[in-house]
């Protein structure tokens, strides 16, 4: 977020004594009138001087810094220049020279000028002042904020440079002293609105929204025009979740400043929180094509196109995405680029460039090497879904089952609470609930450290409401990346990511900046205490006709794209009387999915269109389907599981990153490892194959079957048979190796051992 700067105003200059004259006296009137700030007055007399005395060094500069206050830079620059021609002992005319080369971006010319203005004045506060603003936008903080302090040696009172060393602390990370710094130069000058707007993002910085906001809208008392406080304004409404309000502010900021790149990301993305995804990917649009090499502004007009099924520009969108963050550029949010490229090297360059921008790791961690003297391990599980989301629905058995005499578990709750069935039976679960949705970043990670906690395991990665920076303060001596988020993240900070041989594979382990933690089944923990509604509905009541195979893909849309739509839409042109099931709730998806089907030579009414359902409702409809079919490179993850759990053969196609193989591992799980395929063209062979069960196609490709395939209702009988003897969906056996593989970390710790990658053995 932009960090606001208070403007570098002129040192007013008195004029040389010189010989009193008329020339002098209007002189003198000039500079009375620009003391008093009536500019156009001092303008007028100063060129009646500069007319009759072109010679005259003083009136020059002095029109100069007048052309500079009414934003005439250009004009300005020329007039000063024309100044130090006759004299250039001046520091005072260096020093203006330098802030109108600042005011028009000529950031290295300026430096320079503050440079000269101080060897001729080694004393000069204002130009350390206004040098160390240059090396601020020159993206030089450390030797920023030395020219600061030094200004700040000469003048300690100055509250310019307390705000502008505030900004230099915040660009290094540093906002707890930022944020003394701003109170010291608002005690000094308290109507400063650019100090309060930058105290504002010192308390973003710290966590602090609420009294951010309070900062924010003080400066906009004093300066109702201050397009960068309504942009922060923002900044905080979203960190506190008022998402509607931080649009509106939003908005108010591009009225006053358009086309303010900074403004359109922002509004861009509370527009994406919202679901409004098309006009998110009119916004990104806007700010790429004024700003091409914006950081992440490609990528999210990708993922903002997506998720409504705007497939405009799609190959070639995606290929430069991909192509910037090889290149290690800010091109695209991890999470965003899963559904982009499936390639484990791209994915972990992507995370490892955000991790290094926004969540590097703290030079002063709180865990320090200590070894705890627990009768427990104690393992924390941070999470802003402990609530009717994916993450507990999957884990929820798990927490309610750990060893309680051999693990003391915490909830670490990044959301405030809200009431749900989901979220009563998770807190009912752990042994303590914490809600920590009001801490910052280091407060959280000071309170697991104060906690002792022996395993921190983060459940979101880069997911929506996640929170790196806790890890980043190092405040456990093991942190475990798991279920969220399905990559790398990038972070030397985060020790282990558990997975198993068929998610990543072992020549594929060097991708992953996390030592890897093989459990035997699956990566995915599973509840089988998820409840299906008993009342199925029927097809009419689902909107499906009466007949006919049911293709179903219940994905979120930003992992639907146009390869996998063409096969899908190839299928249903062979099959007769299929339809395709989507769950969506957005207008747009329908209706962008609908023109592309008929641009295929589908009928548009054979997508069907599934309303959101609550969980036990959704799984019971779900078995309705003949055959879901999963999207590349971001596989289903939680909805395989789902469609499993409900009976409904999935057929998968696996890539080489964890996100594109999560549904064959829960199908090597649940026995039914001849639904997962490897290409694109073996995928669609097999669902035509599949969809025609009194033929005698066989898939020739594929050994594992002796002769022709099983009809889908076998498939489905061997499915429900395994459902309760297979081990994806044995809750206990999966708590059993997960605990298994969290005593194998603290035993390395306990050891003095670091983290290294390992394997758990199958307990029965």
């Amino acid at each position: 977020m932009p960090k606001g700067r208070p403007p570098r105003i002129p040192q007013r200059i008195t004029p040389q004594p010189q010989r009193f004259s008329a020339i002098q006296g209007k002189f003198q009137q000039a500079v009375a009138f620009h003391q008093r700030g009536d500019l156009d007055q001092a303008e007028r007399l100063y060129r009646e001087v500069v007319s009759q005395a072109p010679a005259h060094f003083d009136a020059l500069h002095l029109l100069g810094v007048v052309q500079y206050l009414q934003g005439r830079h250009e004009a300005a620059l020329e007039l000063i220049g024309r100044a130090l021609k006759l004299n250039r002992s001046s520091a005072a005319a260096h020093l203006n020279m330098g802030n109108a080369l600042l005011a028009l971006q000529r950031l290295e010319e300026a430096l320079a000028s503050y440079d000269r203005a101080l060897a001729l004045k080694h004393d000069y506060a204002d130009a350390l002042n206004n040098r160390g603003a240059v090396l601020l936008d020159l993206k030089r903080p450390e030797d920023a904020l030395k020219s600061f302090e030094r200004a700040l040696q000469l003048k300690p009172d100055y509250a310019n440079a307390l705000t502008n060393r505030g900004n230099a602390l915040l660009a290094l990370k540093r906002p707890p002293e930022a944020l003394a710094s701003l109170d010291q130069a608002l005690a000094i000058w308290p109507l400063d609105s650019a100090a309060l707007n930058s105290r504002g993002n010192a308390l973003l910085d710290l966590g602090r929204p609420q009294e951010a906001l309070e900062s924010f809208e003080r400066a906009l008392q004093l300066k109702p025009d201050y397009a960068k406080a309504f942009n922060n304004r923002g900044n905080a409404l979203l960190a506190l979740r008022r998402t509607e309000d931080a649009l509106e502010s939003f908005e108010r900021a591009l009225q006053f400043s358009p086309g303010d790149h900074e403004v359109l990301g922002n509004r861009g993305n509370a527009l994406l929180a919202l679901k409004r995804f098309e006009d998110a990917a009119d916004c990104f649009a806007r700010l790429v094509e004024i700003a091409p090499d914006k950081d992440y502004a490609l990528g999210k007009l990708h993922h903002s196109r997506l998720s409504c099924c705007d497939w405009v520009e799609h190959a070639s969108s995606a290929g430069r995405i991909v192509e910037r963050v090889e290149a290690g550029r800010r091109a695209n949010f991890p999470f965003s680029f899963l559904a982009v490229s499936a390639s484990a090297p791209a994915q972990s360059q992507c995370a490892r460039v955000l991790v290094a921008d926004e969540h590097p790791a703290s030079p002063m961690p709180l865990w320090t090497g200590q070894r705890y003297e627990h009768d427990r391990i104690r393992v924390a599980y941070i999470s802003a879904d402990f609530r009717e989301h994916p993450v507990s629905y999957l884990m929820a058995g798990l927490w309610e089952r750990h060893d309680h005499g051999r693990f003391e578990t915490i909830a670490i709750s990044l959301k405030p609470e809200e009431f749900s069935l989901m979220r009563h039976r998770v807190k009912e679960a752990f042994g303590r609930f914490i809600d920590v949705s009001v801490k910052s970043d280091r407060e959280t990670a000071a309170l697991l450290r104060e906690l002792e906690v022996d395993i921190a395991v983060d459940l979101m990665g880069f997911t929506g409401d996640c929170r790196p920076a806790i890890f980043a303060h190092r405040p456990a001596p093991i942190q475990v990346n798991y279920l969220g988020y399905p990559g790398t993240m990038g972070a030397d900070y985060i020790d282990y990511i558990l997975a198993d041989r068929f998610v990543i594979p072992e020549d594929k382990r060097e991708h992953y900046a996390e030592k890897v933690v093989y459990l035997p089944d699956s990566f995915q923990a599973n509840d089988d205490k998820r409840r299906i509604s008993e009342r199925v509905p029927s097809r009419a009541e689902a909107g499906l006709p009466e007949s006919g195979l049911v293709f179903c893909s219940f994905n979120n849309s930003y992992k639907i794209n146009p390869p996998v739509f063409d096969v899908w839409m190839r299928l249903l042109k062979a099959v007769p009387g299929s339809v395709l099931w989507l769950v969506t709730d957005q207008d747009v998806v329908q209706n962008n999915l609908r023109r592309e089907a008929r641009n295929r030579g589908v009928e548009a009414r054979r997508l069907i269109f599934a309303p959101r359902l609550p969980y036990a409702d959704h799984l019971a409809r779900f078995q309705l389907a003949d055959l879901f079919l999963d999207t590349l490179p971001f596989n289903a993850g939680t909805t395989a599981s789902d469609a499993l759990w409900a009976g409904v053969p999935v057929l998968t196609c696996t890539g080489e990153a964890f996100a594109a193989r999560m549904a064959g591992s829960l199908l090597h799980a649940i026995g039914l490892p001849e639904l997962v395929t490897h290409s694109m063209e073996e995928y669609e062979a097999l669902a035509l194959t599949l969809a025609h069960p009194s033929t005698s196609l066989r898939y020739a490709r594929d050994e594992r079957w002796a002769g022709s395939l099983p009809p889908l209702s076998e498939l489905r009988a061997r499915l429900a048979r395994n459902r309760t003897t297979y081990p994806l969906f044995d809750t206990d056996r999966f708590r059993r190796h997960i605990e298994a593989a969290y005593i194998a970390m603290w035993e390395r710790v306990q050891r003095g051992e670091p983290p290294e990658s390992f394997a758990v053995q199958a307990i029965a």
